[in-house]
C-alpha cells in the first residue's frame, strides 16, 4: 500500500502552498522588471554607439553620459534581480520551517525606486549640462 504523507493541519499546509506559489509569482515580476530595465539600458547604450559611429553625436561629451546612463540601468536591473532573488530563497526556507512565522523582509522596490530616482537625478542634470 502508498502510505499518505502526514499532515498536521490542512488550513495551514494550504496557506504554505499559497505563500509559496505568491513568492513565485513576485519572482516572476522582478524577472521582468529587471529584465525591461537590463533591455532599456542595454538600448541606451547600442544607440550612444550608433549615434558615435554616425557621426550624429558630434558635441563633447568628456564624461560619456550617455553610455553612464545606460550602465546604470542594467547595474541596477540586475541589483534588482539579485535582491529578488535572494528574497525568493529566504521566503521559501522560511516556509519549509514547522512553525512558519510571518515577518516583513525588508523592501526591494523601494531600493530601486531609490537608485531609479538617482539614475534620473542624473539624466535631468546630463540633459541640462
Amino acid at each position: 500500500m502508498i502510505d499518505k504523507p502526514v499532515v498536521g493541519n490542512i488550513a495551514n499546509e494550504l496557506a504554505k502552498e499559497r505563500n509559496r506559489e505568491a513568492a513565485d509569482r513576485t519572482l516572476m515580476a522582478w524577472i521582468r522588471t529587471a529584465l525591461s530595465l537590463i533591455g532599456f539600458g542595454f538600448g541606451i547604450g547600442r544607440l550612444s554607439a550608433y549615434m558615435n559611429a554616425a557621426g550624429l553625436h558630434t558635441s563633447l561629451n568628456p564624461a560619456h553620459t550617455t553610455l553612464i546612463f545606460g550602465a546604470s540601468f542594467m547595474v541596477v536591473g540586475l541589483f534588482g534581480l539579485l535582491a529578488a532573488v535572494v528574497q525568493h530563497v529566504r521566503i521559501l526556507n522560511r516556509l519549509s520551517q514547522p512553525d512558519f512565522a510571518y515577518s516583513a523582509m525588508r523592501p526591494i522596490a523601494v531600493a530601486v525606486a531609490c537608485m531609479l530616482l538617482l539614475i534620473g537625478v542624473f539624466g535631468l542634470v546630463a540633459v541640462f549640462l
